[in-house]
């Protein structure tokens, strides 16, 4: 548990803001917990072969990104098991997708939800984007007008209503209508503004702001709606305020930037100049620390949902202002 601390503004006064631990899936037990070499173990495990013999993965293998409704139900997309786990009331269950035809989905990195709540997913291997209704469970594939290039990350704007995708390796963004139809590319490989060198991860914010975790250039990129540079910061270093691994990137709903970084073992958190507000997080297998921490959500109420990738976990945290 922790404090953000927003510096005033001009005449203003500083802001406080509380960060806890909530919860975790799955769920602390009393017994001690596996090890790392048999984390490792069970994270290579032929997961396809139990589900020949009947049995039902129930656990997280290596989690890679999360929508969510509230602590109480939320989504995991989980490269390790090549599905989706829905966890309700703190039980998780292992999606089998439905009239897909799709018999494996094997490097599943990003998703979003579209606005009525079916969830848009990539898979960088097969270079396709899915579509994934959970109430029925069926899956499609949303987008064919293009071929894709390592897709990762994945955001939908609630005010263009279009789908943002990063091509990690095309060193790119493309930005399609809700439909799947092509709009337009963004970027293409440099250091430059609007340039992108491996991106990864993004995210949309209520006001159609696009970040862009722009991984080998160690920097963050904020465009607006249309695609249009606004800022851009970070820079490669070994301590706070810099980036070793930036992972996923989220914000919240006053305007704090949040960032995994996978080598740090910690989520750092910026304002929107970038400056350095506030990290939490250490390396370990405890509550409140992570290992390799890889996408971020944060729900309309300020629950922090963090994929614990190497941890084999989901940790919920809370934002809450003191003021």
């Amino acid at each position: 548990r922790g404090q953000l601390i927003d510096p005033p503004a001009q005449g203003g006064e500083q802001v406080q803001y509380d960060i806890r631990w909530v919860s975790q899936y799955p769920p602390i037990k009393e017994k001690k917990n596996p090890d790392r070499k048999e984390k490792k173990a069970r994270r290579n495990k032929n997961w396809f072969a139990d589900l020949i013999f009947g049995k039902k993965p129930d656990e997280l293998v290596k989690p890679m990104s999360i929508v969510a409704l509230n602590p109480d139900e939320y989504w995991v997309a989980d490269q390790g098991t090549g599905s989706i786990l829905e966890v309700r009331e703190q039980v998780g269950e292992i999606t089998q997708f439905k009239k897909s035809g799709i018999k494996d989905i094997p490097s599943m990195v990003g998703c979003c939800f579209t606005p009525d709540r079916k969830i848009l997913f990539t898979d960088s291997r097969l270079n396709q984007v899915f579509l994934f209704d959970p109430g029925t469970r069926e899956v499609q594939v949303l987008i064919d007008s293009v071929h894709l290039v390592n897709p990762t990350g994945i955001a939908y704007s609630p005010v263009t209503q279009q789908i943002w995708v990063v091509e990690t390796g095309m060193h790119r963004i493309s930005v399609f209508d809700s439909d799947g139809s092509f709009i337009k590319h963004l970027g293409g490989r440099g250091n430059k503004q609007g340039m992108f060198n491996f991106p990864t991860f993004l995210w949309i914010d209520v006001a159609g702001d696009v970040y862009v975790v722009d991984a080998m250039n160690f920097r963050i990129q904020i465009f607006d709606k249309d695609g249009e540079f606004i800022n851009a910061f970070g820079e490669i270093g070994d301590s706070s305020g810099y980036f070793s691994r930036p992972k996923g990137i989220a914000t919240d709903s006053f305007g704090h930037i949040y960032v995994a970084d996978a080598l740090f073992h910690v989520v750092q958190v910026f304002d929107k100049s970038g400056q350095l507000l506030y990290t939490f997080g250490s390396q370990g297998d405890d509550k409140e620390q992570f290992w390799m921490p890889t996408g971020i959500y944060i729900d309309k109420e300020n629950f922090i949902y963090i994929a614990d990738s190497y941890n084999s976990r989901v940790q919920v945290f809370q934002l809450s202002s003191e003021n």
